[in-house]
């Protein structure tokens, strides 16, 4: 048997990047995947990948900032595989860069209600089902810059950390509930949002001061978050782990 069979695992922010990897990854090891994603076009496409491959999934558009729509695509995976076991709650954003004392207060609510506020509201209403289940699994997408501060995105490292104290909270709160809680911390990830703030060329430059020459893949950060929801890591809850080749702390 593989790790998840038999586990119902929703994914938010799954039509690319990270989220995709995090579905693959949910799949690989069993699980059926609600693929979540505010654009329905791209969790389609992973719908696809993961079908190809014999993983049964389905797809749901959510705006995590919206809490009607979170609420919709909890009760979502739960009518349409009946409970839900494990959440990557994977959604966010990456804005452009400012200064704070040139920072629009627009720039900073959206980056917060993205990051921060839309993970509150998915853990807000996935705890209630997983605890009529009997417990579940919830991992949380923070970020490096959760550590060290992304330059002139202080509203996404923000955030970020924000995510960090979140998933520590989950973790007390709801421990005898048989809920886990845990965050993974990516580094620089080769993703077509990463891609779309740098120059042609200037992640190559970057990656050469990771320790081992290259960036980070979808996959990398995705097969953690599943292996946070298997048993073997039942023991461990309430921690941020960073995932970025050795290259934040280097």
């Amino acid at each position: 048997m593989s790790p998840l069979d038999g586990q119902v695992a929703l994914v938010t922010g799954a039509g690319s990047g990270i989220g995709r990897g995090g579905a693959v990854a949910f799949g690989a090891l069993g699980a059926t995947v609600m693929v979540a994603d505010i654009n329905l076009d791209g969790a389609q496409e992973t719908v696809e990948m993961l079908q190809a491959s014999g993983v049964e999934a389905a797809a749901v558009h959510c705006d995590v900032t919206d809490e009607a729509s979170v609420v919709a695509m909890i009760e979502a995976t739960v009518s349409t595989f009946g409970k839900l076991d494990a959440a990557f709650n994977n959604a966010g954003n990456a804005l452009g860069q400012y200064a704070i004392h040139e920072m629009p207060l627009d720039y900073w609510k959206q980056s917060v209600e993205v990051n921060l506020t839309g993970t509150f509201l998915c853990l807000k209403h996935e705890v209630v089902h997983m605890t009529a289940n009997g417990g579940g699994r919830i991992v949380n997408t923070s970020s490096g810059a959760a550590k060290v501060p992304a330059p002139g995105r202080a509203p996404y490292s923000a955030a970020k950390r924000g995510i960090v104290a979140l998933t520590a909270h989950i973790a007390s709160d709801y421990a005898k509930q048989g809920i886990r809680s845990n965050a993974v911390l990516p580094g620089l990830i080769d993703t077509p949002g990463v891609r779309a703030n740098y120059e042609d060329g200037q992640l190559e430059k970057i990656a050469q001061y990771v320790p081992g020459g290259r960036l980070g893949e979808p996959a990398d950060i995705g097969e953690v978050a599943a292996w946070l929801c298997t048993d073997a890591a039942r023991f461990i809850n309430g921690q941020a782990l960073v995932v970025d080749g050795g290259g934040i702390l280097a």
